[in-house]
């Protein structure tokens, strides 16, 4: 299991880092998704959703903050609302259950809020890299 790590690598190859992060977490977990507009979060998370074999399409959860899939996968964007949105929603409680909860847009601010709830979580960082990526990871990044 490696804690940290960068990789470079186009979507063809996604599936094997989405495998090898689903590993590093065990069987649940917390992972906070940046980059800019663009930058390939949404399609980070459909590779992760393939490895838990989630056949359910997967769309970015841009204007209803939460899409949840066979109680195994939260996914949640931020953009919208923010952090202060997030916590008036009452979706913090949502962490509560088992499963990997990937919060796309969750930077400082959001960072701040999950150490206040003492809940653990990893980054990963992503950067276009002509047609490829740069996953900048970081797992267990405890509060």
């Amino acid at each position: 299991m490696r804690e940290s790590f960068d990789i470079v690598c186009d979507i063809a190859h996604l599936d094997v880092l989405a495998e090898e992060i689903k590993a590093s977490l065990g069987d649940a977990g917390v992972l906070l998704l940046r980059g800019n507009l663009a930058s390939g979060k949404t399609t980070f998370v459909k590779a992760f959703a393939k490895q838990l074999g989630i056949k359910e399409a997967i769309a970015s959860p841009t204007f209803s903050i939460l899409h949840e899939y066979e109680d195994k996968l939260f996914h949640y964007d931020i953009y919208q609302c923010g952090t202060e949105g997030f916590l008036k929603s009452g979706l913090i409680e949502k962490f509560d259950c088992k499963g990997y909860h990937l919060v796309e847009w969750g930077e400082g601010e959001f960072e701040n809020l999950l150490r206040h709830f003492g809940i653990a979580y990893g980054t990963i960082d992503i950067t276009p890299n002509d047609l490829k990526r740069h996953y900048k990871v970081k797992i267990h990044a405890y509060a």
